[in-house]
């Protein structure tokens, strides 16, 4: 239904910008006005005037529905004589009402969820016919009251713009007010694991296996049972093996990905350019799970089977097989913004290099590379970041065994492989095993920063002015 609210709201304001734009040329060759903008911002005024409340209103409608539908249902259950004891016991209620609701329930069905399932349909519906009727009204209303501004030549240009800064506004505090978000939520839930958890057992502990803590309450282990759990979340095996990783990534992408852009830049011709650059772009747009799966299908056994003929013992999964995909994953990253940045020097610096006798080769080193190498840095910088936060090819190729290791023929694991694992699924939030998920997301976040930071010092420091 909101879907079509939408679709209803969109087609309204398209109407009514070239509604705008005709109403307003008519009135002014009729009454000899001048206008005070063009025709067009009178279009955008209405469009503005209908689509804002209508939708802020749909998304305050919908965002507070579902809530108070569920205490209305859950109170009429209760009165009805349902056992609802606590918070748990009353969204199990609710949700076997709204399975009986959609035809999806399949156990015994009393009397007091009967009724209550038919409460629920009725209320659906009230409230559906009420958001429809009532976003007419603010579209209709909101149509008539920019159509009478219009009639009194307003200034729409000025009205649109201040319309549009207020949006950028919201949605610059939108994005802060995210961002503090997801910070608080890795604080809070962090503060509550080392509440438990010692900090420096947490940070210099050698041993991974969070799963010896999955039924734990958080609030009541007893002191045997901290000596017992203190050796459980090492975090070093897992940083670790995060930047083994990332280094064997980065030692593929980095070299193949700056030669790469250094040649479509500087030396391919415009043929070669249009048919090999799209075909490297191709492959950031490749699913991780495909370069898992070829991974752990392909290269891994590749490795174990050519290991084998050397004498060697080669895991199934392997650190060396997961860097590998994944470097070739970064590439497109590296290589193209690359090649952007270097095309972007100016061709004076490189005609300027060249009369004094340089060649080719010499001015791309001496000349060009460091004309580009803030870019160059950002780009690995973004290759760095991809390669970290990678999780599937890892999941497939690597394993997900927290061994502390350099071997590259063995097994490893990552950060962020050992979040997904420890929040699939159904979890008790109380139990230090799911805390230590936002311990490593915390971490995890903190280590990005630092890593942002340098970057942005080496390239405040590398960075060159050209005229």
């Amino acid at each position: 239904m909101n879907f079509a609210l939408i679709f209803l709201i969109i087609i309204f304001s398209i109407s009514l910008f070239f509604y705008g734009k005709s109403k307003t040329r008519s009135l002014a060759l009729q009454n000899n006005l001048k206008l005070n903008a063009l025709p067009k911002f009178y279009g955008y005024y209405l469009v503005l005037w209908c689509s804002i409340p209508s939708l802020v209103f749909l998304l305050i409608w919908t965002l507070f529905e579902p809530i108070i539908i569920k205490s209305i249902i859950i109170d009429n259950a209760a009165k009805l004589g349902a056992n609802i004891s606590d918070k748990n016991e009353a969204n199990l209620i609710y949700e076997k009402i709204k399975a009986i609701h959609l035809g999806t329930y399949f156990g015994d069905i009393d009397n007091i969820l009967q009724q209550s399932a038919l409460s629920y349909s009725k209320f659906i519906g009230l409230f559906t016919n009420s958001k429809i009727v009532l976003i007419f009204s603010v579209i209709i209303g909101s149509i008539l009251y920019s159509l009478k501004k219009i009639k009194n030549n307003n200034k729409a240009r000025d009205d649109v713009e201040i319309i549009l800064k207020g949006l950028l506004f919201v949605s610059s505090l939108i994005a802060i007010l995210t961002t503090l978000g997801i910070i608080f939520s890795l604080l809070f839930e962090s503060i509550k694991f080392f509440s438990v958890i010692n900090i420096f057992d947490y940070l210099f502990g050698t041993n991974w296996s969070p799963q010896r803590a999955f039924v734990r309450d958080a609030s009541s282990i007893t002191a045997a049972e901290y000596e017992e759990l203190k050796d459980a979340f090492g975090f070093i095996p897992l940083i670790a093996g995060t930047s083994f990783i990332a280094l064997i990534a980065m030692f593929v992408a980095v070299p193949i990905g700056l030669f790469s852009g250094i040649y479509m830049a500087e030396y391919a011709s415009i043929k070669i350019r249009r048919i090999s650059k799209p075909i490297i772009e191709i492959l950031a747009g490749i699913p991780t799970v495909v370069y898992g799966f070829f991974a752990a299908l392909t290269v891994g056994p590749f490795f174990r089977q050519f290991g084998e003929s050397l004498g060697l013992t080669v895991s199934s999964e392997s650190a060396l097989a997961a860097g590998l995909i994944m470097g070739i994953m970064i590439i497109p990253y590296i290589s193209s913004l690359s090649d952007d940045v270097i095309n972007s020097v100016p061709q004076s610096l490189r005609d300027g290099s060249y009369a004094v006798g340089a060649t080719k080769s010499e001015t791309i080193k001496q000349v060009v590379i460091p004309a580009a190498l803030p870019g160059i840095i950002g780009s690995v910088l973004l290759a760095v970041s991809r390669a970290i936060g990678e999780t599937m090819i890892v999941v497939m190729a690597a394993g997900l065994a927290a061994n502390l290791t350099i071997n590259p023929l063995e097994s490893t694991t990552t950060i962020t492989t050992q979040i997904v694992m420890i929040l699939v699924g159904d979890q008790e939030f109380d139990s230090p095993k799911t805390q230590s998920a936002f311990a490593l997301g915390l971490t995890l976040f903190i280590a990005t920063l630092i890593l942002n930071y340098v970057a942005q010092r080496a390239v405040k420091k590398y960075r060159e002015k050209y005229d």
